[in-house]
C-alpha cells in the first residue's frame, strides 16, 4: 500500500481488533510477503493470546513480549529473508497498537 494512502490508520486495542486488521489485509491489494507475514504473525498471536485469555482481551505489554519471543524463536525455522519480512511486518504493526 502506498505511504500516502488516504486510508485512516487503524488503532488496535484488543486481540479481536488485531485479528480483524490481519483479516482485512486479505481484502486489499497487498503483496504476497505481507500476506505471508500476517499469517505467520496471526499464528504467533493466537499461541500467545491463549496464555492470557481470549480474543476479547486487550493487547498488553506481556502479549507483545510473548509475540516478540515467538518471532525470535522462529529465526531457526524461517529463512533469513522470511524472518526479516515477519519481523519488519510486526514492527510496523506495533505502531498501530494502543496500550
Amino acid at each position: 500500500m502506498p505511504a500516502n494512502s488516504n486510508t485512516p490508520a487503524q488503532t488496535l486495542t484488543s486481540v479481536a481488533d488485531f485479528y480483524q486488521y490481519l483479516d482485512d489485509l486479505f481484502e486489499k491489494d497487498i503483496d504476497s510477503d505481507t500476506l505471508f507475514a500476517s499469517g505467520y504473525l496471526r499464528g504467533f498471536l493466537s499461541l500467545v493470546a491463549t496464555e492470557f485469555g481470549d480474543e476479547n482481551q486487550a493487547i498488553s505489554v506481556a502479549l507483545i513480549d510473548g509475540v516478540n519471543q515467538k518471532i525470535s524463536q522462529a529465526k531457526t525455522e524461517l529463512s533469513p529473508q522470511d524472518h526479516a519480512i515477519v519481523t519488519n511486518f510486526w514492527l510496523d504493526t506495533q505502531k498501530k497498537i494502543a496500550l
